[in-house]
């Protein structure tokens, strides 16, 4: 009885998994040089290049109540706009979810190059917000929640 429950849990876990198995592939050309000098528009200005590269997960309208996945990640973006470094500061609770956002924002690069930030870098927190579907936003651009 045991093992059929968690193979029944398993399966049922199964559909929701397939979402974040494989990661899309941008779909954005290398966007302008970003024009603020404040790291928490630049967050903004990383998050419309997001949506950009991956139009097909975004979710149009307001998040449902129940997410599969909330993840707050910190980003750093060197002068050229390359990722140097991603930290989860924040795991979601669908483990399958960490890499999938990881992978997203690696194959994102370049982001829009930092050239007016007084470190040649910009460093910034995003929280995601993830559904079962695969489709996300993120806070910085969120239409909220239902």
């Amino acid at each position: 009885m045991k093992k059929t429950l968690s193979a029944l849990a398993l399966m049922a876990a199964l559909p929701a998994f397939a979402q974040f198995a494989m990661v899309p592939a941008p779909q954005c050309q290398t966007p302008p040089p970003s024009g603020t000098d404040v790291e928490r528009e630049y967050r903004i200005d990383a998050a419309r290049h997001l949506y950009r590269c991956y139009p097909q997960r975004i979710m149009k309208g307001k998040m449902p109540p129940m997410l599969y996945g909330v993840m707050m990640v910190e980003t750093e973006i060197d002068s050229a706009g390359q990722v140097l470094d991603i930290r989860v500061v924040r795991k979601p609770a669908a483990d399958e979810v960490a890499p999938w956002v990881i992978a997203m924002i690696r194959r994102a690069a370049p982001f829009p190059a930092p050239v007016r930030m007084a470190s040649g870098s910009a460093r910034f927190m995003e929280i995601w917000l993830v559904d079962k579907s695969g489709q996300f936003q993120v806070d910085s651009l969120t239409e909220g929640q239902r």
